[in-house]
């Protein structure tokens, strides 16, 4: 009999196949095949969808007397993703897991669990139990791990249902559902029309951003100026208890020159820094203008061909094993990433670098090592070539020697209260490897200098209060670690995402970054101003869930008890939201945007509700009568480009009937227009003229029949004249003429009538 290994994606499987021989096959005795998943193939259904007939509109409805949701009444069902091919992957694991002796879980080891989540959605929604169940617990894709978990394959004891990575993540899910409340309470709290999107790890940045750049722009000025003492070498001596004044004619002159004392000398040793996160990692290159979203989907690609290790580990260390892998490849990476290898003068495991603790290690360059960095950029880009770079000289920085300085420390022989320190470098170590970030913990409090001078003469000194720094990734990112807020790869995809430009898909965007420092769109900052003093804004919450999640996997909570509490939150941010909004609109000048006109009926045997008003056109209530009957209806609506444009005659025929799309993540009742002619029967002709050429008689019934014209007379937007063969068709749910370039284009002309 066969064992069946479930790969979280193709590319993991194809590794898979690597180490064991292909896709199936018999390794060390036992037969297997292996098929790949492709990510999360199922996912919630819509909140109205989960829930009892009577309670479906009011989990439909964006209204905050709906809320806040009862998770006792939701069924919490998912459905299988949309996108292509999920149907096929379905059938195939549902068939394969049918005859196989064994079902092996064999995808990512995430710390949250995820990757067994993904496994446990399509096993429990196709009612797969297999005879035996089983896990491969592995820290990377290199053959070595991946034959170690195969053979060392652990069983999931009492089914899926108790499986920990199962439990942990499944209530993640669950609870982050839940927080879409808390977007709609935003969203309608602030009265603006708009989507302003919390959730735990979104309004944690939006508060500290927000913070961060108040404390910035509120900043004022206020330079003192005070007595202080400055060597021959540079060093300055102060005392603390020396008073400061407004002005610097204010400062008297009362000191003469003295000696200096050299009170202290000691040799100190400072190792490498920990190796670079996910979230550090990124930091560094948000500085050189690589977007988060950039770093993340090239990491990826370059992990899936083991050239760096695994991006979503919660490690800051490598394990002894992990250490002896990589020890045969380290001049190998130095030369890649332009490192003298003399300098890396240690070839054994540091102490401070290497446990023997954790999973999959931090992050680090991978066993596949490059021929040349001229070779990383050729397949992964310019980000591949940063990414690596910065990678390999982190991890190669814990074989090169500490740094070592000389702290020097003394005071003034006349003036003893005054003192000054000194640093001294006397061995560079790993700063020859790695260019630590400045803002970094390790970072050395104590100036570089040569050493304290002989004799010191006072000045005046003139200083100013310092400025809160300019929020930035960098600076994000390690308030987020320093109080625990989500992953190193969670933080980064979050930061992404919320950084992501304003598009079609994203149309309020809640932070704008420009070569890592960090703002607040319009929205951001609309956002920002609801946080304060909720439930959502607090930056314990995901500490909260975190250890819920623990609680879950090990037995200790029930999900439902950790899902219970949220209802009150919502209830109580509801009304901490509605009090922000009103000084928000105060303090931004707004008003209350008045919420679109709506109508309610029964459509297609269920009750609806659609916008009153499209494109300038308020439907009659025969005309709301006839859509709701679902008949199609004809008017006169305005272009708001053309009116904009101060077009003599902005208005445009229009047909069209109700239908449900999917809109700002939801699906929705709307109307939909037809823009293709139709005869006295209703059937829809070919248009009359189409980019400038006007078709005869012959050539539309050669389109209505499904026959191609050929013309050579058509005109482009950009008034250019091109040639085309063209048909009428069906194409993005209506029929249309759809052109032929007889080539691929290198843009498409847009269709005009």
């Amino acid at each position: 009999m066969t064992v069946l290994l479930v790969a979280e994606k193709p590319s993991a499987a194809r590794n898979m196949a690597v180490a064991l021989g292909g896709m199936a096959g018999v390794f060390h005795g036992t037969a297997y095949e292996i098929i790949a998943l492709r990510g999360h193939l199922y996912e919630f259904a819509e909140p109205h969808e989960q829930v009892p007939a009577d309670l479906v509109e009011k989990y439909k409805t964006w209204d905050l007397a709906s809320l806040p949701w009862d998770p006792a009444k939701l069924a919490w069902r998912r459905r299988p993703s949309t996108a292509s091919g999920v149907a096929e992957i379905l059938a195939n694991l549902k068939a394969k897991a049918a005859t196989a002796a064994e079902v092996v879980c064999a995808t990512d080891v995430d710390p949250s669990g995820e990757g067994g989540l993904l496994f446990a959605e399509p096993m429990l929604e196709l009612g797969i139990i297999p005879a035996k169940l089983t896990r491969m617990y592995f820290t990377d894709e290199a053959p070595a791990s991946i034959q170690n978990a195969f053979l060392e394959r652990r069983a999931i004891a009492g089914g899926i249902h108790h499986f920990d990575e199962y439990k942990k993540a499944d209530t993640r899910a669950r609870f982050d559902y839940l927080t879409q409340q808390f977007t709609r309470v935003a969203s309608l709290s602030a009265g603006q029309g708009a989507v302003l999107r919390e959730g735990r790890l979104k309004s944690a940045m939006l508060l500290m951003v927000g913070e961060q750049l108040k404390a910035h722009t509120e900043w004022v000025k206020k330079p003192f100026f005070q007595n202080r003492f400055r060597d021959e070498n540079g060093v300055l001596y102060t005392d603390p208890d020396e008073p400061t004044f407004p002005a610097p004619g204010q400062v008297p002159a009362t000191y003469a020159p003295s000696t200096v004392v050299v009170d202290e000398r000691t040799m100190k040793r400072v190792p490498p820094p920990r190796l670079l996160d996910l979230a550090a990692l990124s930091s560094r290159l948000s500085g050189k203008g690589v977007k988060a979203d950039t770093v993340l989907a090239t990491y990826q690609r370059m992990y899936e061909d083991q050239v760096v290790s695994y991006p979503r580990t919660e490690d800051k260390t490598i394990t002894g094993e992990q250490f002896a892998e990589l020890l045969p490849l380290v001049d190998r990476i130095a030369a890649v990433a332009g490192v003298d290898s003399a300098s890396l003068v240690r070839r054994d495991p540091r102490p401070t670098h290497v446990k023997d603790a954790g999973a999959h290690g931090a992050n680090r360059p991978g066993l596949k090592v490059p021929n040349s960095m001229a070779d990383v950029e050729a397949r992964y880009g310019e980000t591949g070539a940063l990414i690596y770079g910065e990678l390999a000289r982190s991890f190669l920085a814990m074989f090169a020697g500490d740094y070592v300085y000389e702290s020097q420390a003394g005071h003034l022989q006349e003036h003893p209260t005054f003192t000054g320190t000194a640093a001294v470098p006397k061995e560079a170590g790993w700063k020859h490897v790695f260019l630590e970030d400045p803002d970094d913990e390790q970072a050395d409090d104590e100036p570089n200098t040569t050493g304290l001078g002989t004799r010191a003469e006072s000045f005046v000194y003139e200083g100013v209060n310092k400025r809160p720094e300019h929020p930035s990734m960098k600076w994000l990112m390690k308030q987020l670690e320093k109080r625990d807020v989500g992953t190193g790869a969670t933080r980064t995809s979050t930061y992404a995402e919320v950084t992501r430009e304003e598009s079609e898909k994203n149309k309020w965007p809640l932070m704008a970054e420009t070569r890592g420092k960090v703002t607040l769109t319009t929205f951001g900052d609309m956002g920002y101003r609801l946080l304060p003093g909720t439930r959502i804004g607090d930056l314990r919450l995901t500490e909260h869930v975190y250890a819920e999640m623990r609680g879950v996997a090990a037995g200790t909570r029930i999900v439902d008890q950790v899902l219970a509490v949220v209802a009150g939150w919502v209830a109580e941010d509801i009304q901490t939201m509605k009090r922000n909004a009103e000084t928000m609109r105060a303090d931004l000048g707004l008003s209350v945007v008045q919420p679109r006109e709506t109508v309610e009926g029964v459509w297609g045997g269920r009750a609806v509700r659609f916008g009153r008003v499209w494109s300038g056109h308020r439907f009659t209530d025969q005309e709301c009568a006839a859509l709701l009957a679902g008949e199609e209806i004809s008017f006169t609506a305005i272009s708001a480009k053309k009116k904009a444009a101060g077009a003599a005659d902005p208005t445009f025929p229009v047909r069209g009937r109700l239908t449900e799309k999917k809109y700002q993540g939801a699906l929705r009742v709307m109307f939909e227009p037809d823009y293709g002619e139709k005869d006295a029967d209703s059937t829809a002709v070919p248009p009359d003229a189409w980019c400038g050429h006007r078709f005869t008689e012959q050539e539309k019934q050669t389109l209505l029949t499904g026959g191609a014209v050929t013309a050579s007379d058509f005109v482009s937007q950009k008034n250019t004249t091109f040639s085309a063969s063209v048909r009428f068709g069906r194409e993005g749910g209506r029929m249309r003429i759809i052109p032929d370039f007889g080539s691929k284009p290198k843009g498409r002309a847009r269709g005009r009538r």
